[in-house]
């Protein structure tokens, strides 16, 4: 079953079909005295087809991240990712570092506009450095082989006398640099796609880059205020504007608008409709001054009248009603199938004794630091947008299709990015200020305050999960059905990325469900996503840091764990019997070598660290969870464990967790220090939702548009964190999410041990934990 991380691929295979290319090698040829080094169509360098260097600048090389040489040694590499506080740029340099044998002081980083060359441009997944390992690795040991030769020209020497080291070409007691070789050599290489897939990398030991400790790259300039997000743009003659957002995101629209009282603001000039041929902005107007300070006052004072949407009178009950009767009898109509393993129903049929359990989780909002924004300037037919986005690709194409010129028409220009977390993966934003450009005439920067943001953020989808699962007379697990609903983002914003199901012909979004396809053994095995069409009416159901095995992973965790209750053994060393690497829990390589028992391995390392063995002698009151996450999907498994320790109030249900022990084996760590605040960084949130986040939908929005309702976690409910990763030479995976969808359960198991009370409703309210003591 392929999953979006190969439906992504064939996206990209697609597009390069439609350019004509098929295969790729890598060039290495010398464009305006510097060294390019790009990934371009095989054998384009032959004597047909005329020097790399001339394919190069004609433009024909396939489109993924390259890198360039200057004269002085500076290995410029370009970054297509966003970059939002997880130090990318830096994870990605070096990846090409690594193998280049380039000196790290000479490194820097260029994040490019979207140009098509480059490929699909989107950050999320927890796929940066994963999905880039390989290639970026072949393409720094590609350039690390052809300097060599060149250097060994320049120095009258065989090159496999020679070496490389800190960006330059050895050999005995000669050497020169690479700048000095790309000055000189005028270099001519190229590598066959089969080449390129027979470069052995370097053996973990001889790594000097990766797995070690550094700063981060982009860190100087974000302390020192030099760092550009979306928000600190200016561009000459520019007019500022504030959505003003009808009471519901589909059918409404605007009967009177009367800015009279707007008149009185100093800048204010006028409000205008937006006329949005996409269909994004139903019912939008722009409040358009002279300052944003401005425009924040008028849109204020506005008065608007409005024709409301059908949504409005959907509440977050009323998509949880419809979860509820999906999970009760899921089927092809609102879903299909994404795990059918043997026979489910006639293995519940005939055990001794069937588990279930319903699992509810809220509507969760982003609530990045910076709130939305977009700058847009048309120059001579051809529309710049300047903002910071994780999906420029599907931007530039909303763009267009608002605009109604061709997608060679917009250019998404790059900025940091205060806060994405997946909120940013949908470029709706852009959209509004680009429609207001047009009607103007004029550039127009467009911000967005933080209840606009909220208003019409892409919610996490409440969902409702069912699973059943049946024991046999010695208490194993023989069988095990899970039908989970929620708002599928994918179909949502991108129906290109659905994934093939396990059914012919059916369509999936694995967004919605990974997790739920995880390595116990657990005999007859089905799994139903369901897609609850009631949430999209409302809202734009969106990627949340984690996003389907935030929900997913609160059920299956806490339901192995009410398994292990009923059959009476430790719920941890319940689910070591449950991890075997056999049949497709065996794992593949490179991706998922070891399968189970890398799973299994962290989590004794936990129980070892956390004290497991001597937790039922621990005060009153007070308990330890355990829950074990494999990340975001099956074909890119981060092995987590994380255990809880919590103490529950019983007077007043609230509960304090006190430690997290979390131990995580994510492969080669391309960037260590990034790797731990990324998942200290996580598990945080985890925590946050767990307890304290969470909305509810009602009169067509958020019913929390601030921070004065919504409460996320503070820093004084932070708890003691006992982190580890594994040391591993394996293939680097995902760490952006993994830990966000590992805590909720392993708290809730730990109020169970502590006090008794299962709750199986997030976020894990004080008053329900109150009630049911």
């Amino acid at each position: 079953m392929a999953r979006f991380d190969d439906e992504l691929a064939a996206v990209e295979a697609r597009q390069d079909d439609a350019r004509g290319i098929s295969r790729r090698g890598f060039l290495i040829g010398t464009m305006a005295g510097s060294a390019m080094l790009a990934f371009g169509l095989s054998g384009i360098a032959g004597a047909a087809s005329g020097s790399a260097s001339e394919a190069l600048a004609a433009g024909r090389y396939e489109p993924t991240i390259w890198y360039a040489i200057a004269p002085d040694g500076t290995v410029t590499v370009h970054i297509t990712k966003a970059e939002m506080g997880q130090h990318v740029a830096t994870s990605l340099a070096r990846l090409v570092a690594e193998e280049l044998e380039a000196d790290w002081s000479s490194i820097e980083v260029v994040y490019v506009d979207s140009d098509p060359k480059w490929g699909y441009m989107v950050t999320g997944g927890s796929w940066s450095v994963h999905q880039s390992y390989l290639p970026l690795s072949r393409a720094g040991a590609a350039g690390r082989m052809a300097l060599i030769e060149a250097g060994a020209k320049l120095l009258g020497v065989d090159a496999a006398d020679c070496r490389a080291r800190n960006g330059r070409v050895i050999c005995g007691d000669q050497s020169i640099g690479y700048g000095e070789i790309v000055s000189q050599a005028g270099l001519e290489r190229t590598f066959s796609e089969e080449e390129l897939q027979q470069i052995s990398l370097k053996p973990a030991a001889e790594r000097r880059v990766l797995g070690t400790k550094g700063g981060a790259l982009d860190v100087p300039a974000k302390v020192n205020g030099e760092a550009i997000y979306g928000i600190d743009v200016s561009v000459e003659g520019m007019l500022h504007a504030r959505p003003v957002l009808p009471p519901t995101r589909f059918g409404s629209t605007p009967t009177s608008v009367d800015d009279s009282a707007a008149k009185q603001v100093e800048g204010y000039r006028q409000t205008i409709e937006l006329n949005d041929p996409s269909g994004v902005c139903q019912g939008w107007l722009a409040v358009i001054a002279d300052s944003t300070s401005a425009a924040m006052r008028a849109a204020d004072a506005l008065k608007v009248e409005w024709q409301r949407g059908d949504s409005y009178a959907i509440t977050e009950a009323d998509i949880q009603q419809q979860g509820h009767a999906l999970v009760e009898a899921p089927s092809r109509d609102n879903g299909s199938l994404f795990v059918d393993i043997g026979d489910a129903a006639a293995g519940l049929e005939g055990a001794s004794r069937v588990v279930e359990s319903t699992y509810t989780t809220s509507s969760v909002l982003h609530f990045q630091l910076e709130p939305v924004n977009a700058t847009v300037v048309e120059e001579d037919g051809h529309w710049h947008v300047h903002c910071g986005n994780q999906q420029q690709t599907l931007a530039v194409g909303m763009l267009a299709k608002a605009l109604e010129v061709d997608e060679s028409q917009v250019t998404l220009h790059q900025y940091y990015l205060g806060g994405g977390f997946g909120r940013r993966l949908y470029g709706d934003y852009t959209i509004p200020a680009a429609l207001a450009a047009k009607a103007l005439g004029r550039p127009v920067k467009m911000l967005f305050t933080r209840p606009d943001d909220t208003r019409f953020d892409c919610v996490r989808s409440p969902s409702v999960q069912r699973l059943r699962s049946g024991l046999d007379d010695s208490g194993r697990v023989v069988a095990s059905e899970h039908a989970a609903a929620a708002g599928w983002p994918s179909a949502a914003m991108a129906p290109a990325f659905l994934a093939e199901t396990v059914e012919n012909g059916g369509k999936v979004d694995s967004f919605a469900i990974s997790g739920a396809d995880h390595w116990y053994d657990v005999g007859d095995q089905r799994v139903w996503a369901q897609q609850n069409h009631k949430a999209h009416e409302v809202f734009v159901p969106g990627y949340l840091r984690s996003v389907g095995p935030g929900w997913t992973t609160w059920a299956v965790e806490q339901h192995i764990d009410e398994l292990a209750l009923a059959a009476g053994e430790d719920p941890a060393r319940f689910r070591l019997n449950l991890l075997k690497a056999e049949g497709r829990n065996a794992g593949q390589a490179p991706h998922s070598l070891g399968g189970a028992e890398r799973l299994k391995a962290v989590l004794e390392r936990a129980m070892a660290k956390a004290g497991w063995d001597d937790r039922d002698s621990l005060p009153d009151d007070v308990g330890m969870g355990v829950a074990l996450t494999f990340g975001q999907e099956r074909s890119m498994p981060t092995w987590v464990a994380c255990i809880a320790r919590v103490r529950v109030d019983r007077g007043d249900g609230t509960v304090k967790v006190e430690r997290l022990t979390t131990v995580a084996d994510a492969g080669t760590l391309a960037h260590p220090d990034g790797a731990m605040a990324q998942l200290e960084g996580s598990l945080l949130w985890g925590l946050s939702m767990a307890l304290y986040e969470g909305t509810e939908i009602e009169k067509g929005k958020p019913k929390a548009l601030n921070l004065d309702a919504y409460t996320p976690l503070r820093m004084d409910q932070v708890p003691q964190m006992d982190l580890e990763f594994v040391d591993s030479d394996a293939m680097p995976v995902g760490l952006g999410e993994p830990g966000t969808t590992v805590v909720a359960p392993a708290i809730a198991n730990a109020i169970q041990h502590a006090v008794g009370v299962r709750l199986r409703d997030m976020p894990m309210r004080a008053e329900a934990l109150k009630a049911a003591l």
